[in-house]
């Protein structure tokens, strides 16, 4: 019986601090999902800090051109990187310059930029949506979340219209009816039926030819 006790006792222990181990790791693989999901707009602020180099570390702003105007090196563009990405792309700026053998910098965003959609034509409830900052929403989750498809919609040929950093216009054509009927040869022009939406983008719905 003695044994079975003691046996007992450690399992249990054990139990406790695999659950308190993992409960400590949570929070920094929440932050390591989040660094690797979003990526930096226009018009961010971010937070750049490089390890042990307090007169490296600055807060600024994502410019028109999507960089970022830093100590010794410059201008340094990050625009659409996720923050670890960018961490990354600034470590190699230091030491390519030769100003630093082996930095560390950590990005974090101080204040987001606005990250607005717009979703027009024949659904339920067109207007202006506010994308999720630290996930992705994708067309099929705007066309939800406005209400679905009016009786009379062409759910076949959603078009999203896209900015691209250059300043031209990319149109993606989407047949999210049959996505949503789970339909396996649902096509696009080339893109994912689950595209996933950038701020700025207009997706319009048009109406069925009767």
């Amino acid at each position: 019986m003695n044994h079975f006790l003691k046996y007992a006792l450690l399992l249990t222990l054990g139990l406790a601090a695999l659950a308190s181990a993992r409960a400590e790791e949570s929070p920094a693989r929440s932050n390591s999902n989040k660094s690797q999901v979003y990526n930096i707009r226009t018009t961010d602020k971010l937070r750049i800090s490089v390890f042990q180099e307090d007169d490296l570390s600055t807060i600024c702003r994502v410019d028109a051109k999507g960089t970022v105007n830093l100590p010794l090196v410059g201008e340094i563009r990050i625009y659409g990187q996720t923050l670890s990405q960018a961490g990354r792309t600034i470590e190699d700026a230091y030491k390519n310059g030769r100003f630093l053998r082996k930095p560390e910098v950590t990005v974090a965003v101080e204040e987001y930029a606005p990250r607005e959609v717009s979703i027009q034509g024949q659904v339920k409830n067109p207007g202006r949506y506010t994308l999720p900052v630290e996930s992705t929403m994708s067309v099929l989750d705007l066309v939800t979340k406005a209400g679905g498809f009016t009786d009379t919609a062409q759910g076949t040929a959603v078009r999203v219209t896209r900015i691209q950093p250059d300043g031209s216009t990319k149109v993606i054509t989407l047949d999210v009816e049959s996505l949503i009927k789970g339909r396996s040869n649902a096509k696009t022009n080339g893109d994912n039926n689950a595209l996933t939406l950038e701020p700025d983008d207009i997706v319009y719905v048009p109406e069925r030819i009767i």
